[in-house]
């Protein structure tokens, strides 16, 4: 299926139509399925989104329902910095009527290895057969300005089975170990949703969208559902290059 491309002006009404999405998601799959599966992505792109859900938008979602997943994770603890769950904690989680018992993080401080071990363990315990892993309702998602997205980089491998991955990442000269999902989970959910901005984005996301598809180089043109849609939302600096459908 073709993606849907929707531009905003800036990022602050990007993340307003994030929000609406997350709050029609968990609507509509609590009512179906009596729970609602999203994964969040990390990064400094989703901060006001996770603000308007704690304030804004709080009161319409029917917390209790909600588990709570990530796409991928840094190889660090909780507490620090650079944990993608502790900044969601911080931000958003903390502030919501959630049980703990309905957040699932990729525990980093095990290490890649045996983190993305346990992770894949926890996912199988919410798996859609045949699938050995969830079906998510939602999944959020960003893109480096190398075409990256979760831990998915230009040059790893492009066929893999496996629900989670280990990942050792050298990013804008930041090495990093970190664990990852794989397209095989994130093209089986049924809405994933990118969110890019920034004029830095500007020429690869023309390349990712418009451009040959070269998956192996830009990772985010992995991300196709197989039976669900995907949407960008992309501000008007990040967009700029888009050359007329």
């Amino acid at each position: 299926m073709k993606p849907e491309i929707r531009i905003f002006k800036n990022v602050e009404e990007l993340s307003l139509a994030a929000a609406r999405l997350f709050v029609e998601q968990a609507a509509s799959s609590s009512a179906e399925r009596d729970r609602f599966l999203v994964a969040f992505n990390g990064g400094s792109t989703p901060t006001r989104l996770f603000q308007l859900l704690a304030t804004d938008f709080r009161g319409k979602v029917d917390w209790s329902r909600v588990q709570v997943f990530w796409g991928d994770e840094r190889c660090v603890s909780a507490e620090d910095a650079g944990s993608s769950y502790g900044q969601a904690w911080k931000v958003l989680l903390s502030h919501v009527p959630m049980p703990s018992s309905n957040l699932h993080r990729i525990k980093g401080e095990l290490g890649p290895v045996e983190a993305s071990k346990d992770y894949s363990l926890i996912l199988r315990g919410f798996a859609a057969p045949p699938l050995e892993w969830p079906r998510f309702d939602l999944v959020y998602l960003g893109m480096g300005e190398d075409g990256h997205t979760a831990s998915l980089f230009p040059g790893s491998p492009v066929d893999v089975s496996q629900p989670a991955v280990p990942v050792t990442a050298h990013y804008q000269d930041r090495p990093a170990d970190r664990v990852t999902l794989t397209p095989p989970v994130f093209n089986s959910a049924r809405l994933v949703v990118f969110m890019a901005s920034g004029k830095k984005k500007a020429d690869t996301l023309a390349k990712v969208l418009r451009g040959s598809h070269s998956p192996e180089l830009f990772p985010a043109q992995r991300i196709a559902p197989t039976e669900g849609r995907l949407i960008w939302l992309v501000d008007e600096a990040a967009a700029s290059k888009l050359p007329p459908e």
